[in-house]
């Protein structure tokens, strides 16, 4: 089926055509929408924030090198990862936005203005062929009705390993020769050809506009916020389903010397240095995964432990066993004005207490920002200590209690 027919599909909305269990809402503060970009700004505690879409990761050493300086420029000399492989910039008090803007496109990292909000594209970090990747970001930017997509909306394109595709709101998922897409992380049977993925995953994606327009006042901005949302999207397409079979698979974090070609790092806290930005800025391709972790791919035969060794030095985490794996923090104190605690401080001391098991991530408040996906141990600051949960429930802890909590709940 041809893009402009699925386009006019999407149009069409009919009712569900299997029965989807529906999934309930995240926790909101607001209604509005007020993800940050290049172009609009946060305005944090510690200072404007900018946050830059990297589709599927991937970015070159250079444009990495252009962040480095624009951090030390204006910003705090860091790069902060994100858990939709995006990088942010922090505390842009000097920052002219007309210039930050200049400087972004001048090194590629703002191709389109209209749409810089939307361009969430998740990749496999190892993913063999990115091609897809950077076709469906091109296919996004080109059309203008997409650009009214939230800003939390995610595309995915998985490599077939399931790491990226079950946390996104339309997937692309290799299955033998064709390509399930998944809505909302759910296999509702929907199967195409690879050269209709991209056409698919956006006529999916005007599905949702249509259907979200109907919603009311309090417009979702994920798939899964969306009543009955996949089965209704999966029904707009029109096309042909079969018995859904995919669940999700465990997926491991990369981390050290992978398949001869590449050098996957944990980056502790997600927080990249001035030092550790001027040793990744000297290679040609980087991809940053959504563990807020970083890999050095591309590499030639023999490159790998000169790499390993110089990431090491670097202060980035390369050999199994680190007490870094798995751990995440959101910004905290003092860059949230909303945050209870120092997040990124506690976790520090505790990491080495609380290694293995369960991914675990600190907030400094109940909105929980930048929890990843899938069963966590959440660390939630109170003004007293912290809420420890896991999947079989959770207690509240202050002081050295807290690591030994948390310990105790990543072992599930």
């Amino acid at each position: 089926m041809t893009r402009s027919a699925l386009l006019d599909r999407a149009g069409k909305l009919s009712g569900p055509i299997r029965s989807i269990r529906a999934v309930s809402s995240p926790h909101r503060s607001t209604a509005v929408d007020a993800c940050p970009g290049a172009l609009r700004l946060h305005d944090a505690a510690d200072g404007p924030l900018a946050r830059v879409r990297i589709p599927g990761g991937r970015i070159t050493g250079a444009q990495l090198g252009a962040l480095r300086e624009i951090a030390a420029e204006w910003g705090d000399g860091h790069v902060e990862l994100t858990s939709r492989a995006n990088l942010q910039l922090r505390a842009l008090n000097g920052a002219p936005a007309v210039q930050l803007a200049a400087r972004l496109a001048a090194a590629g990292l703002l191709p389109s203005q209209t749409h810089e909000l939307v361009r969430n594209i998740a990749a496999s970090p190892l993913i063999g062929d990115p091609t897809p990747i950077a076709a469906l970001d091109r296919a996004l930017c080109a059309d203008p009705a997409l650009a009214a997509l939230p800003g939390r909306f995610l595309f995915a394109i998985d490599g077939g390993a399931g790491d990226v595709a079950f946390s996104a709101d339309v997937a692309a998922l290799p299955v033998g020769d064709r390509i399930a897409v998944l809505l909302a992380g759910r296999d509702v049977g929907l199967r195409v050809s690879p050269d209709a993925t991209v056409p698919t995953l956006l006529a999916a994606a005007h599905a949702f506009l249509r259907l979200a327009g109907e919603a009311g006042e309090r417009r979702p901005w994920r798939l899964r916020e969306l009543t009955d949302g996949p089965a209704r999207v999966a029904a707009a397409l029109g096309l042909p389903l079969i018995e859904p079979s995919l669940t999700r698979p465990a997926t491991h974090e990369p981390i050290g010397v992978v398949d001869a070609t590449a050098v996957a790092a944990l980056v502790p806290l997600g927080r990249l240095t001035p030092a550790q930005l001027s040793a990744l800025s000297t290679a040609a391709v980087l991809v940053v995964t959504p563990w807020r972790g970083i890999v050095v791919a591309d590499l030639a035969p023999g490159e790998t432990a000169s790499w390993a060794d110089r990431l090491a030095a670097a202060g980035l985490e390369v050999a199994a066993g680190s007490p870094w794996t798995g751990v995440t923090t959101c910004a905290g104190r003092p860059g949230c004005a909303k945050a209870l605690a120092d997040v990124r401080s506690d976790a520090s001391a505790a990491a080495p207490a609380m290694a293995g098991g369960l991914p675990v991530h600190w907030v400094g408040c109940a909105r929980g920002c930048g929890s990843p996906a899938g069963p966590h141990v959440r660390v939630e600051a109170t003004g007293q200590g912290y809420l420890v949960a896991g999947p079989h429930g959770g207690a509240a802890a202050a002081g050295d209690e807290v690591a030994a909590l948390v310990a105790a709940a990543r072992k599930g």
